[in-house]
């Protein structure tokens, strides 16, 4: 299977469990030039900017370790422009997530990290 299938197939396993997890999934694969946020989801009223990370096993690292400072930075851009193009209040509760999938676990790091500024 190549990796663009693969990774297909875990966001759709990890959207899966958000909604098990009463989470309402408002967008996917939100693209904009500068990048892209896998899923977007209100969780009990708080707008969650997810990135969906598969690792096979931990020998190079979790896959929360693999959203990186860069990364982070831009999914914090593509998070503004998703607020700005949807007008979403500045007050409201937002947070950045991830979702590690090693093998079959999965885990939800919610508020995995902090808005990025540069």
């Amino acid at each position: 299977m190549n990796n663009r299938k693969k990774g297909s197939e875990k966001e759709d396993m990890a959207a899966e469990y958000l909604v098990h997890e009463g989470a309402r999934i408002l967008d996917r694969n939100y693209r904009t030039r500068m990048g892209e946020i896998d899923i977007v989801a209100d969780d009990a009223g708080t707008i969650c900017f997810i990135e969906v990370k598969y690792r096979k096993s931990e020998a190079k690292g979790t896959p929360a370790e693999a959203v990186d400072s860069r990364k982070q930075f831009t999914i914090c851009r593509v998070a503004d422009h998703y607020r700005m193009t949807r007008r979403l209040a500045e007050d409201r509760a937002y947070r950045f997530d991830v979702i590690g999938i090693t093998g079959s676990e999965m885990h939800w790091y919610k508020n995995a990290f902090s808005y990025v500024i540069l």
